[in-house]
């Protein structure tokens, strides 16, 4: 198992992270408007890209590729690959939305919903990239959306800044997103889907012999009585000490999943900030793959004990920030802490 030695890929400063520079990677942000994506390369190989098109229902991040090259999204509705599962159609790559807004669903929207209960249901649409800059081992995308209801009536302003940040065995995606009411009131009632968000491949999932539906060879859906587990070897571990599927509505900090993909290290860990609404965060972590900060839903993530019930009045606005730390090698608890640290002081 490989470790990342951190003091030897970045120097911790006052106010922020800084890699050294023999250890940076050059980052580029190539914007293809006509094919409705972003690319972020690093080191001249594909990262991930922000993705708008009109058959997902929210601008997202994928694919997420590891240092190594391996693939740490599910490919699946994007691609048909042998394995995956096909739950959940509107789990694509990283994301940030929510379950209850205004009453509507921005969670769960998708292709599936059939157009008898559409109007249940609300769209980010992406509105245009503001800056795209890459740098050595730093870029920056700043982009704007808005959350619409299906009638298109605006009830909120999007602006979301990507940072990218890259170094031998690891990279950092920070997001700061701003929402704006646009009218007048707009309320996050307690709900258990949100808010930031990554769907994992099948090989970060934590091992499960649930029946379920995987994709064959053929590209069709079949179900499966018992999985098999041979390459499925994730495992969550929080802030808090928490473990496995026990993480699921527990409040903190951090939260890491790690595996195995490709005789490939991995470990994804989120981040929370502790200016977000709802700080520290509770989490909507799933042993199927669905790996979820969710700093509002409160009530429905502790049984009823908390409640927050967010909201907006119109012309107000609300920052959310959370970073993804994606490594080749684990890094240690105390490497981990340094990170949020430094994260905390942004």
């Amino acid at each position: 198992m490989k470790y990342i030695a951190l003091v030897t890929i970045m120097a911790m400063s006052s106010n922020f992270l800084s890699f050294g520079q023999q250890d940076k990677e050059p980052i580029e942000i190539e914007v293809n408007e006509s094919e409705k994506k972003v690319d972020v390369m690093v080191d001249g190989k594909l990262f991930t890209s922000y993705i708008y098109p009109d058959n997902v229902m929210k601008p997202v991040l994928w694919p997420v590729i590891s240092p190594d090259g391996n693939m740490l999204t599910r490919s699946y509705p994007m691609i048909n690959k042998e394995g995956d599962r096909t739950d959940h159609p509107h789990h694509v790559g990283i994301w940030l939305n929510y379950g209850d807004v205004n009453g509507l669903d921005f969670w769960n929207n998708s292709e599936a919903i059939p157009a008898s209960i559409k109007d249940g249901y609300g769209a980010i649409a992406h509105q245009s990239i503001k800056k795209a800059k890459g740098g050595n081992g730093k870029a920056t995308l700043v982009t704007n959306s808005l959350w619409n209801a299906p009638d298109n009536t605006s009830l909120l302003e999007e602006k979301t800044t990507f940072t990218f940040t890259a170094g031998k065995d690891i990279r950092i995606i920070d997001r700061t997103t701003t929402l704006k009411a646009l009218v007048d009131e707009v309320k996050f009632t307690d709900n258990k889907e949100g808010m930031f968000a990554i769907r994992v491949a099948r090989e970060l999932e934590l091992p499960s012999e649930k029946p379920t539906t995987l994709m064959d060879s053929h590209g069709v859906a079949t179900k499966v009585d018992k999985m098999d587990n041979t390459y499925v070897k994730g495992d969550y571990k929080s802030s808090e000490g928490i473990t496995g599927g026990d993480v699921w509505g527990t409040r903190a900090r951090w939260m890491e999943l790690s595996s195995e993909v490709k005789g490939e290290d991995v470990s994804l860990i989120i981040i929370d900030h502790p200016k977000n609404p709802g700080y520290p965060t509770y989490w909507h972590a799933r042993d199927y793959g669905l790996f979820s900060a969710n700093t509002l839903g409160q009530k429905a993530l502790s049984d009823g004990k908390d409640e927050l019930n967010y909201s907006l009045k119109k012309g107000e606005k609300a920052t959310f920030k959370y970073r993804l730390i994606v490594t080749s090698g684990h890094l240690s608890e105390s490497e981990i802490n340094a990170l949020a640290d430094e994260y905390a002081k942004k």
